[in-house]
């Protein structure tokens, strides 16, 4: 099974960037994407109404914000917007589909750059997920998304210069180290201990030429799922988006 996730800064914006053809050439079997910025009724008909795939969103209250959407080849046994806590989903943060065999969470973590109080908000939405995540202890799950934070100093171009600012500063670190300490794996490095493998770079400085990046778009799985990961990959060279895909093959 192939799954994959991306940030893709706009449906309506990258829909005109090749998205379709993407999207068709790469035949997964769920495809999960982030900050989608559109209701329902706004999503390009053919996305929508994509054939051989369920396709379900969520989306933020405000307008042109936020949001998550899955395509899925199998029909999820239920799909539910939001983690529970009116906080958090009215921003359409979070898809969780459950399957027969696995629980998945598509996930748009909150970005603490813009203020103090985005930080804040950022840290309580992790401390919530994790412990609405304690609900699924016994289960295979799967995350998947952008969270937001670079973990360790391989996984940014800069770690240095960024160790004061929003994405790796050692409080949201420290939520990822909580989140590989209740058993889960981030499933790239289960595979790939290399540098210079990041999924976002900044638009405004030209970074992704020179490959100035972070990686902040991961596939996090519980243990009993990591047994069972056959791949785990960045597609770098996508574009379209100032994130890239990453995507997981499970057995």
């Amino acid at each position: 099974m192939k799954i994959i996730s991306w940030n893709v800064n706009g449906i309506r914006a990258v829909y005109k960037k090749n998205f379709l053809e993407w999207f068709k050439s790469e035949d997964a079997d769920i495809v999960c994407v982030q900050e989608t910025k559109a209701e329902k009724e706004q999503f390009p008909k053919e996305l929508a109404e994509m054939p051989d795939y369920h396709f379900y969103c969520s989306s933020a209250r405000k307008k042109g914000y936020s949001g998550v959407a899955a395509w899925s080849k199998i029909k999820p046994v239920s799909v539910s917007a939001g983690i529970e806590n009116e906080k958090f989903d009215a921003e359409g943060r979070v898809l969780k589909l459950d399957f027969e065999k696995f629980v998945l969470f598509n996930i748009y973590f909150p970005n603490g750059g813009a203020s103090k109080e985005r930080l804040e908000y950022k840290l309580e939405f992790y401390d919530y997920f994790l412990e609405y995540l304690k609900k699924y202890q016994n289960k295979t799950v799967i995350i998947c998304g952008d969270y937001n934070t670079a973990h360790h100093p391989i996984d940014l171009a800069r770690p240095k210069q960024n160790e004061e600012v929003s994405g790796f500063m050692p409080i949201e670190r420290e939520r990822l180290d909580e989140l590989e300490n209740m058993g889960f794996k981030d499933s790239f490095r289960h595979f790939n201990k290399e540098p210079d493998n990041y999924t976002w770079w900044d638009y405004k400085t030209a970074a992704r030429s020179r490959n100035v990046g972070w990686r902040i778009d991961y596939f996090y799985v519980s243990e009993n799922a990591a047994k069972h990961l056959k791949s785990a990959g960045i597609q770098s060279l996508v574009q379209g988006s100032d994130h890239c895909p990453v995507s997981i093959v499970i057995y």
